[in-house]
């Protein structure tokens, strides 16, 4: 017979409230969003009309290789490539099976050859790293006289990020042009649009940026080349101020939901995110089509982010226990065995539970619902294990920190939540083999738990949190801090090779698939590079403005 727990959990509690910095949003504004169908209708007419212009200029391209490839990269840069799938895939598969012989028949520059490495391998295409050897000297280093392209160099440094294990001339490439672009910002003499372009590369290399705020960071370079294209400028800036209006929309709606939850109210503890975390969602997908994804991403972030609040800094041992044994059954009648504050949140688990298994069997695909709520229940025990460690003060090896550490990332439970707005794209089949942790999604998630540790673990050990993965790895090997976040990071650099390899064809699982997370990675990158963005929301308040709250400007 079940004990009635509720008051031995909630006797006479000393609890930890920890001191997150509030919302930066007032959300009547935000609920208040209201969609222009007459406007978004305007944008689309627009928008259509030029599209049929790029698709234009994008077949004429392919009788140059290089202005080609070009093209394809600017689509992809100015986020509207979705636009051109089949086409651009065509054509990259063309210039994949003509590489070889363009470069052996010309000679190509420096630009050229990191251009065609970077965006063959972003697409998937194994191209040998072998195409830059001509730019080393005899002894092996690369040549004196590059030093002077600096559009060269970039493209170099660039290509250096799409490298997998064993291409030591790539990790060269990375070493040797970066202190090259940092010390040209200081010359005069190139231009600013690629000045601007240098900066935004050094902080954060394209292909481990956001595919939503690197178009927005893009647009404004590419309008400042000379040799930009006006028309696909236009439809660039169209085409962005067109999915803002839907973005807009959804979190409009997902700010009401939050409200009417009063979650943030009932549960004051926990960080209130919730405009954040739809960035997380859009930054993962962001094109109009996966609107399901993003919706249901952000309300399973919310509650990923106040279970872990609740299990790291409010819940005594004893309510973790039977919250954690309540979650195992997933049933309203467990809620009874709860303290009060718990009940709102298992409630809240419940429900979206029941709204996740109502969208997918409408589809035919109730299995969603399951291994969702399978990949919870994983979280929420590794979430167990971190409390118990902490309760007991005790300090687990790197390696026992990690392996529990991959799932308490969460990054389990986001792509498996993913999956569900994906459709055709994720069966039963992409759900066992995601569940099997292939290797490209180990990868995610170790930089996932390895980035989050090194900007947030002196804070959270403040807190009283479990030891981190800096801490573990201090302990366990009887270094300074420094030297164990350098070793984390190579961790963290080894995990991108795995990714890049596992993105490489040909390959059984849908492109869809591998690029949800391929960008579940990246948004950890860019909420993680210099502040834990999602504890401190100010680190993420321009980005956030960029994306949703200022449209572009229009030509006249």
């Amino acid at each position: 017979m079940q004990t009635h727990l509720q008051p031995k959990l909630e006797q006479n509690v000393c609890r930890c409230v920890p001191n997150f910095p509030p919302t930066l949003w007032g959300y009547d504004s935000f609920a208040s969003f209201s969609f222009s169908d007459s406007e978004y209708e305007s944008y689309t007419k627009k928008v259509e009309s030029l599209k049929e212009n790029v698709r234009d200029m994008l077949m004429a391209s392919t009788e140059n290789l290089i202005q080609n490839i070009e093209l394809i990269d600017t689509l992809c840069r100015l986020s509207v490539s979705y636009h051109f799938e089949m086409e651009i895939e065509e054509q990259l598969n063309h210039i994949f099976y003509a590489v070889s012989k363009f470069l052996n028949d010309n000679d190509s520059d420096l630009y050229s050859t990191g251009l065609l490495f970077r965006v063959l391998r972003q697409h998937g295409y194994k191209i040998s790293c072998n195409v830059f050897n001509k730019f080393k000297d005899k002894d092996g280093n690369f040549q004196k006289a590059i030093s002077n392209d600096v559009k060269g160099i970039l493209s170099l440094y660039e290509a250096s990020f799409v490298s997998v294990h064993g291409e030591d001339i790539l990790d060269g490439a990375l070493a040797f042009t970066k202190p090259i672009l940092e010390s040209s910002l200081a010359m005069q003499s190139i231009p600013h649009h690629l000045a601007q372009h240098i900066r935004y590369a050094l902080i954060l290399s394209f292909h481990k940026g956001v595919p939503r705020v690197e178009a927005r960071q893009y647009i404004s370079v590419y309008e400042e080349d000379e040799s930009r294209n006006e028309t696909l400028l236009e439809f660039a800036k169209l085409d962005f101020n067109r999915v803002q209006l839907l973005h807009r929309q959804e979190l409009g709606e997902l700010v009401r939901w939050w409200k009417d939850s009063n979650l943030a109210g009932k549960l004051p503890y926990a960080r209130d995110r919730i405009v954040e975390l739809y960035f997380w969602a859009c930054s993962i997908q962001s094109e109009p089509h996966f609107a399901l994804l993003r919706l249901m991403v952000t309300k399973y972030l919310i509650m990923v982010s106040l279970s872990d609040d609740t299990y790291d800094t409010y819940a005594t041992m004893e309510e973790i226990i039977a919250f954690s044994d309540a979650f195992e059954r997933c049933n309203i009648s467990a809620i009874d065995q709860l303290p009060d504050y718990m009940k709102d949140l298992y409630k809240t688990f419940l429900d979206l539970f029941e709204e996740t298994s109502n969208i997918v069997c409408k589809e035919g695909r109730s299995y969603c619902a399951y291994y969702t709520k399978e990949a919870f229940k994983e979280l929420l025990r590794a979430y167990r294990m971190e409390a118990k460690w902490s309760n007991d003060g005790y300090v687990p090896t790197f390696g026992e920190y990690l392996h529990n550490g991959a799932t308490s990332s969460s990054y389990g439970v986001v792509p498996a939540v993913c999956f569900v707005g994906m459709g055709k794209f994720a069966g039963i089949k992409e759900y066992e083999w995601l569940k099997a942790n292939p290797k490209i999604a180990n990868a995610v998630k170790i930089i996932g738990r390895l980035l989050n540790d090194i900007v947030s673990h002196e804070d959270e050990q403040k807190r009283g949190d479990c030891a981190s993965s800096v801490e573990c790895y201090k302990n366990e090997y009887g270094v300074t801090e420094d030297i164990a976040v350098e070793e984390i990071l190579k961790i963290c650099g080894n995990a991108w090779k795995d990714i890049n390899e596992e993105c490489m064809r040909p390959n059984s699982t849908p492109r869809p698939i591998l690029e949800c997370l391929v960008n579940i990675a990246r948004i950890t990158e860019v909420a993680y590079t210099f502040d834990d963005g999602y504890t401190n929301p100010s680190s993420l308040k321009d980005k956030v403005i960029s994306l949703f709250l200022e449209p572009l400007a229009l030509s006249k």
